[in-house]
């Protein structure tokens, strides 16, 4: 039997190691986007993390895009909030990204997990219909 596929995508498995490994790469090159969006000036701690939460939740499962948010959050902690490149107490603003970030994050993780459901359901031809619905009374 096929996998499911999602527009021609191949999924990974969820908690196999490289679902993890894909998350890890695809965070790694968020961050590098951001280096890059920070060097123009950008002020948006988590804009290039968000749409890579997505991708990763569509491609290997809610477990690595879980991986991949926590390890943004880190990250971007780390080397994208003043002092960079080293851990300090957080500000509330700082503290109020975080959160947003990880609120947007359940809700993109959540989304993603739909669609790989629905893109399995698709794969296997659909739902199936029953021969009596639910809603009517046989008698």
């Amino acid at each position: 039997m096929r996998r499911a596929e999602l527009f021609g995508v191949p999924r990974v498995r969820p908690w196999s190691w490289q679902a993890f490994l894909l998350g890890f790469v695809v965070v790694a090159a968020s961050a590098a986007l951001q280096g890059v969006c920070v060097a123009l000036g950008a002020k948006l701690y988590f804009a290039a993390f968000l749409p890579s939460i997505f991708v990763v939740g569509l491609v290997a499962g809610a477990p690595a895009a879980t991986f991949g948010a926590l390890l943004a959050i880190a990250l971007v902690w780390w080397a994208f909030m003043p002092p960079f490149f080293q851990f300090s107490a957080l500000t509330s603003a700082d503290a109020d990204s975080i959160n947003l970030f990880f609120l947007l994050a359940v809700f993109l993780i959540g989304l993603a997990d739909l669609c790989r459901k629905t893109a399995a359901i698709v794969s296997r031809g659909g739902l199936q219909s029953s021969s009596e619905s639910a809603a009517t009374n046989p008698q």
